[in-house]
């Protein structure tokens, strides 16, 4: 009998499946995503094109796997967190999903921390304009005619989750995004769903991420062509779906994560709240495990968006960088869209600072190739005493493939960084595995394994960037609201 199951990961550019039989990927497809911005600081998605472009990957995948899809056993989830879909009393969608990049709640979040002060270590993290309850609360305000129809609330995996199977649900690891989780108890808490003034009702059953949610509907089958007692696990948000594609489901496992975002995430076996920091500490999606992740909203983007500025290729960019005078390199901060861990700071805005007549392309380029060390090395720091890593760190993600990032990263880090061979498939293959895990084939404990290391970069002494890096917090600090 067939193993195979689906893993359906709904990122912000794309949706992604993935299909595995014991583990081994044996098809994927992809699809691409447009964001809509009706406004400055505004991002937007219609959850339609995310069933378009689930069912347009999914047919990819089972092609590329050369199976019938009466062959797929079951389907789990992974997906872009902090999103508000909102339903009314028939589960029809209202209006367009607020997405986890939107800034429009920053008065809302204000708000929210004077109501519960203590929201940051019920809910893990302080209010931020990404989150979902803040959105609720703008909704209120902005557009009542709306809010007065809403019934149900869902993330955006959990809304491709209700098309599989016309059942509300969420996992933990995704509600823990909301702000309405309380991360300690792993329940859905009344004191910050009373301070954001919405009803409990409106939020999902809540489960780990490999009990069953459902069967496949009836108009489900029709349009994926299979069996109708395919159940749907609830699977995982994005950050703890991509911790299970390399094996970081058990104490102590850590890695980097260098894509559009950026993480440093470590797994946990208790609830280690640090706020202050903003730091975020939240549920895994497995009982008994939670994670703290410092969380950059940047990650890798400046290197394609500096690319894109200067037309040419982010591998040109990075050539150009090698060749870079070291003693003219300016600085450059990196929040082109504000910040989150270490700074919580939707304001601050990207850069250039140092520039004079012999600066030319190539110190520009290193700059950013620096900020995104820079950033990181923040983060780093921002756990404190509590995070010593003794081993190799694994970086995952677009940023990881450049030779000149990782050892920068390694040498502001003061530790050794390495790529890996997993991670590949990213959240889609982690939500693949908890699917594994749901049909039987996998057990819970082999969720948490080594991922296996390729080139790894060990840290070298090199006083220069230490400088810059002193200097661009010191840039950050000057700039901190000053406009």
């Amino acid at each position: 009998m067939s193993n195979t199951v689906l893993g359906i990961d709904l990122g912000t550019s794309a949706v992604k499946c993935v299909l595995t039989n014991n583990g081994k990927v044996t098809g994927t497809g992809t699809s691409e995503l447009s964001l809509s911005s009706p406004r400055a600081g505004w991002s937007e998605q219609n959850p339609q094109d995310w069933i378009a472009a689930t069912l347009a990957a999914y047919r990819d995948a089972i092609d590329a796997a050369g199976i019938s899809p009466d062959e797929v056993r079951g389907i789990s989830l992974s997906g872009q967190m902090h999103g508000a879909v909102l339903l009314d009393a028939n589960n029809v969608v209202l209006r367009p999903a607020i997405l986890w990049n939107d800034n429009r709640c920053t008065i809302e979040c204000k708000i929210l921390l004077e109501r519960l002060p203590e929201i940051g270590m019920i809910a893990g993290i302080p209010p931020l304009p990404g989150f979902t309850a803040p959105k609720l609360m703008w909704l209120k305000t902005h557009e009542p005619e709306i809010f007065a129809q809403v019934r149900a609330i869902l993330l955006p995996k959990d809304y491709i989750a209700f098309w599989l199977t016309g059942v509300l649900g969420t996992d933990v690891s995704d509600a823990a995004g909301t702000l309405w989780l309380d991360q300690a108890t792993r329940q859905w808490s009344d004191a910050a769903i009373s301070a954001s003034e919405i009803e409990p009702e409106w939020l999902p059953p809540l489960h780990d991420g490999c009990e069953r949610i459902g069967p496949l509907s009836q108009a489900a089958v029709d349009a994926l062509g299979m069996r109708a007692d395919t159940p749907v696990f609830a699977g995982a948000g994005d950050a703890a779906a991509g911790a299970l594609s390399i094996g970081a489901a058990s104490a102590g496992k850590c890695f980097i994560s260098l894509g559009t975002s950026g993480q440093l995430l470590v797994v946990d076996d208790a609830y280690y709240p640090n706020p202050e920091q903003f730091v975020h500490a939240y549920c895994h999606t497995i009982s008994g495990l939670w994670y703290r992740m410092a969380a950059m909203l940047n990650g890798a983007r400046p290197l394609s968006w500096f690319a894109s500025v200067l037309k040419c290729s982010v591998p040109e960019l990075l050539a150009e960088a090698e060749t870079a005078d070291l003693d003219r390199i300016p600085l450059f901060l990196p929040y082109l869209t504000g910040e989150r861990s270490p700074h919580g700071d939707p304001d601050i805005r990207g850069s250039f600072y140092g520039l004079d007549d012999a600066t030319g392309r190539p110190e520009m380029c290193r700059a950013v190739v620096d900020a995104v060390a820079f950033m990181m090395r923040d983060a780093f720091d921002s756990f404190g005493d509590s995070f010593t890593p003794t081993d190799v760190i694994p970086v995952i993600g677009g940023g990881s493939r450049s030779d000149l990032v990782l050892q920068t990263l390694a040498n502001i880090l003061g530790c050794s960084v390495a790529r890996t061979d997993g991670g590949a498939e990213g959240p889609a293959f982690g939500a693949a595995l908890l699917a594994e895990v749901g049909i039987g084939v996998r057990q819970l404990s082999d969720l948490s394994f080594d991922t296996v290391m390729t080139d790894r970069f060990d840290p070298l002494d090199d006083p220069a960037l230490h400088k810059r890096l002193a200097s661009y917090r010191t840039l950050y600090r000057a700039l901190r609201g000053a406009l």
